[in-house]
């Protein structure tokens, strides 16, 4: 018997639990890993709107970075909501937002996006600083102030 394992973005689905309480650490890449966001128009609407708490009412933003071609987040379900469908509103306004700045429609991100489960024994400090550090490992900047499309929560208060 053969078995045809999955293709894409639908093998990223495979296995993939939504639990309320549960931290995960999101990617969502452009289409068609287009710069979009090395245009600062689109990346300000991107991460004015990624950073609303209405772009979010199933989960809690805890940190985020906007690269010029993807997105990283750290989020917690807080609902019985789907990690799916929160993406989905969350890339949705994005891509309005992102549409209304560049003055234009189209396509922003590209389907699907990739989501790993953080284990209960994960430093979640460890885990937000890797995340909004990518700035400074891809050479964009020299210091982490000099980048302005980022946040986390632990900046105004305590963990």
């Amino acid at each position: 018997m053969h078995i045809q394992s999955a293709k894409g973005h639908r093998a990223l689905r495979a296995g993939r639990h939504s639990d309320r309480g549960q931290l995960y650490l999101l990617t969502a890449v452009t289409f068609e890993r287009a710069p979009l966001f090395a245009d600062w128009r689109c990346a300000h609407a991107a991460a004015a709107c990624l950073a609303e708490r209405d772009s979010w009412p199933d989960a809690r933003l805890l940190c985020w970075v906007l690269m010029p071609d993807h997105w990283h987040g750290l989020v917690e379900l807080q609902t019985t909501t789907t990690l799916a469908h929160a993406m989905h509103r969350a890339k949705g306004r994005c891509a309005r937002a992102v549409n209304l700045a560049r003055g234009r429609g189209g396509c922003v991100w590209s389907r699907g996006f990739h989501d790993h489960a953080l284990r209960r024994d994960d430093d979640v400090l460890h885990v937000a600083r890797y995340i909004v550090a990518n700035p400074l490992r891809a050479g964009l900047v020299p210091r982490l102030g000099d980048y302005p499309y980022w946040d986390a929560v632990w900046l105004t208060s305590p963990p």
